[in-house]
């Protein structure tokens, strides 16, 4: 029998807790220990738990893995006991999700089999667990469980949103922009447009997705937007950056610093990523939302 392999597939690495809704187990897991939860978990065994934040990215994704050919991979990697996971699997199957392999550790760090999943994106509930995963190299993102649930008006269709500096591209500008405020940063982008910013952490996932848009599926698509507070002339240089990389979104909105979380909910999107707190908050009662924990935005320095 030779060896499987998940080479050539967009691998999504997910916590149970950001593809399904365990926020009540997880309150008795943190109110007493993780007996009385797996306790719970076995006691619900054959109740389905509903759907989480990340449900729907997830849903849609692996639709399109059509006719025999599997582009996508989906695994668990998750802190749950392997006894609480026989739920997770029963919920799995009763949504009709195809996806077979998990790793589950009791309350360890799940972090360090990305490498050896050569995960594209790693969702979790866990901030400690996704500033991990981004320090060796993985886009990682903190699911907010309290997020909308994503529209159910685009169901052939997957939508991404993302931010762009320190989640597709560097944080270079955005730290000119907090330590010497707006006129600074715009002028430093005039003056830098021709020249590519550097790859954010999110870059590789955009370019996993932009090989995936190249071969839609039969009833699945793809679609990509870029949700950023720069506004022109700093939007040049955003732009001319996804063009020295090929890579092409389908919108983009320069906002200017208004708030996102309007634009957002106009576009619909099965989830959206970005470095900032703030904006996550703005968004989350509208969509559902990650917190990418990477860039000067979190290391300390005031957010704008």
């Amino acid at each position: 029998m030779s060896a499987a392999s998940l080479e050539g597939r967009l691998v999504v690495a997910i916590s149970s807790r950001a593809l399904f809704d365990f926020e009540e187990e997880n309150r008795l897991f943190e109110a007493e220990d993780d007996r009385a939860y797996m306790q719970l978990q076995m006691q619900r065994l054959e109740q389905p738990a509903r759907p989480g934040v990340a449900f729907s990215l997830v849903n849609k994704l692996l639709a399109f893995n059509q006719g025999g050919q599997a582009r996508v991979e989906v695994v668990i990697l998750s802190r749950n006991d392997p006894v609480s996971g026989m739920r997770v699997f029963r919920s799995v199957q009763h949504y009709g999700l195809t996806l077979e392999r998990g790793v589950f550790t009791r309350g360890q760090p799940p972090w360090r089999y990305l490498k050896p999943l050569a995960a594209n994106l790693f969702l979790s509930t866990n901030e400690a667990d996704v500033r991990s995963a981004l320090a060796a190299g993985v886009p990682a993102a903190r699911v907010y469980p309290d997020s909308a649930r994503a529209s159910a008006a685009h169901p052939f269709e997957v939508r991404i949103a993302f931010d762009g500096d320190a989640v597709l591209f560097s944080d270079e500008a955005e730290r000119v922009f907090q330590r010497d405020g707006l006129s600074a940063f715009q002028h430093h982008e005039r003056e830098h447009a021709e020249t590519p910013l550097a790859p954010g952490p999110f870059k590789p996932l955009l370019e996993a997705l932009h090989r995936l848009q190249q071969e839609p599926a039969a009833t699945m698509q793809l679609r990509t937007a870029l949700v950023t507070a720069r506004s022109a002339p700093a939007h040049e240089r955003a732009i001319r950056t996804l063009m020295a990389w090929r890579i092409q979104v389908d919108e983009a909105m320069f906002l200017g610093g208004l708030p996102k979380g309007a634009f957002l909910r106009e576009f619909e999107p099965d989830f959206f990523f970005d470095d900032q707190t703030g904006h996550i908050e703005n968004a989350a009662p509208h969509v559902p939302a990650g917190h990418v924990a990477c860039g000067v935005s979190n290391e300390g320095g005031e957010p704008v």
